[in-house]
């Protein structure tokens, strides 16, 4: 072990492999409020040049433990899909900011939360 070796982080594989989708379109979104009256939509937006939204992205991943099966979860890369991105906040009516959480039940907003307060476990409490 060389002297910098401490520094390093050890990578670690998510709890379980969730299945991200994306958002090619804004129509779309009307098909997320469709869809969330059976199951939950979660949407993630993250900005892959800024090191606190890939450090937010990775702790989600990795602390995951929500059931996958009732729930969608939906990438959107900010800086590639700024007009998705904006119409998600528009549509959505929630300002945005990146990385945030999105999620919709029934066509509405029931939590959203960004950078350090983006935690899996806010899914569990929408669940059931």
């Amino acid at each position: 072990m060389g002297l910098f070796d401490i520094f390093k982080t050890k990578e670690t594989e998510p709890k379980q492999n969730l299945n991200w989708f994306t958002i090619q379109t804004e129509d779309q979104l009307q098909e997320l409020d469709r869809l969330s009256k059976d199951k939950l939509m979660v949407i993630f937006k993250h900005s892959t040049s800024c090191p606190i939204s890939k450090m937010a992205f990775k702790r989600f991943q990795k602390e995951a433990d929500f059931d996958a099966e009732k729930a969608d979860l939906f990438y959107v890369n900010v800086l590639d899909q700024r007009d998705i991105s904006n119409a998600i906040a528009e549509h959505y009516g929630v300002l945005h900011q990146s990385p945030q959480l999105i999620i919709i039940k029934n066509g509405d907003v029931v939590h959203h939360a960004s950078h350090s307060a983006i935690v899996p476990s806010a899914i569990d409490r929408f669940l059931g």
